[in-house]
């Protein structure tokens, strides 16, 4: 009697370490709502009020780091190592950030300067090249993570850009937002299976420079509203150019971010075509009625092939999304995950015709 009493106490102690054990667990949600940073630090009253730049930059530089990364090249002449430098924002106090996929790829090590003059070195957490979008990771807590919005930016509206442009760190820049839903890709010669990657872009003139990739563009609230990605050159086809910079925006960067965090990568879906924005050239070229749209080579064997659809389809709306370009159709199909099954309408030929298209998942050699 004796022993079953003793053996139902360490079965009893047992089991309620097991719930202890099982409440103490971290929910990975719970984990991300304690870290993220939900109201934007408080300005100073030294600066005045009449001075939105001079505010933005006292409540965000603290959070916009410098990205030094090492790196092997192989030259004729054999291996050689290669430094590079960009920009990142703190996504969470716990040690995350996030930065460019070009700023960090093939990196042998990477450190981090933060605006308070310290250095650490920092982990790779995950790359998304498909939307230009990496993690790194420092072993440092109580980080002052900046907030980043939700909200779409309007154009014409104040855009601060902060970042190391040349190495100088938390350097920064001001201008508007120029424009929305650019297409990068296109404009600088994109190409393959559903691409262009880089679409749906703030356009800014606020100044970026090598070394600004992965910084931050911020409203007027203080609140990051793009992750800066690239600028044009200052020439194109012989003609001067400047002012024309752009960002990845704010709810792409996070969701991809949480994803790589969560898993080491991220996931999209995939409606197998290659893709190119119905011009008028286009049109002529291939007897298209359609005036505008996202003209399609269906990919043999994959989603679209499978539900129906057809080389020389332009599709015109995803769900109830009109699609008048490639950028809008990479975009629509960002509100999708693998396995969903999203509504397709195209035109063929004079005929409007829809289909359901259960996505798959972008193979990773194509992100």
């Amino acid at each position: 009697m004796k022993f079953k009493r003793a053996l139902f106490l360490l079965l009893s102690v047992a089991l309620a370490a097991v719930l202890l054990a099982s409440c103490g667990k971290s929910n990975p949600a719970d984990t991300k709502a304690q870290n993220v940073a939900k109201t934007v630090p408080k300005v100073s009253s030294k600066i005045p009020k009449d001075e939105p730049v001079a505010r933005v930059a006292a409540q965000v530089s603290p959070s916009v780091v410098q990205v030094n990364v090492s790196a092997i090249q192989n030259t004729p002449f054999g291996p050689a190592q290669e430094q590079g430098i960009g920009s990142g924002v703190i996504y969470r106090k716990d040690g995350y950030i996030i930065t460019n996929n070009h700023v960090v790829q093939g990196a042998r090590s990477v450190h981090v300067a933060f605006a308070d003059g310290s250095t650490m070195k920092a982990q790779v957490v995950g790359r998304d090249p498909y939307t230009d979008i990496a993690v790194v990771k420092v072993n440092r807590d109580n980080l002052p993570a900046a907030k980043f919005t939700d909200h779409s930016p309007i154009v014409g509206q104040l855009a601060v850009a902060i970042g190391s442009p040349s190495g100088f760190q938390s350097t920064v820049t001001a201008g508007v937002v120029s424009g929305l839903n650019r297409d990068l890709g296109a404009q600088l010669g994109g190409g393959g299976p559903q691409t262009p990657s880089l679409t749906g872009l703030i356009q800014t003139d606020a100044a970026i420079s090598p070394g600004n990739s992965g910084g931050a563009l911020v409203n007027r609230e203080g609140e990051v509203m793009g992750i800066n990605v690239a600028y044009l050159p200052q020439t194109q086809n012989g003609q001067p150019v400047e002012g024309i910079g752009f960002a990845i925006p704010a709810a792409t960067a996070t969701s991809v971010a949480d994803q790589i965090i969560a898993t080491g990568h991220a996931t999209h879906a995939y409606l197998g075509v290659e893709v190119a924005s119905l011009t008028p050239e286009i049109a002529r070229q291939f007897h298209v009625p359609a005036k505008q749209g996202a003209i399609i080579r269906v990919v043999k064997g994959g989603p679209a092939d499978q539900a129906g659809l057809k080389s020389g389809d332009v599709i015109t709306k995803v769900g109830s999304t009109q699609i008048e370009n490639s950028g809008d159709l990479i975009s629509a199909l960002r509100n999708y995950q693998p396995g969903d099954t999203a509504k397709i309408t195209v035109m063929r030929g004079n005929s409007k015709k829809t289909f359901g298209v259960k996505l798959g998942t972008l193979p990773r050699g194509q992100q």
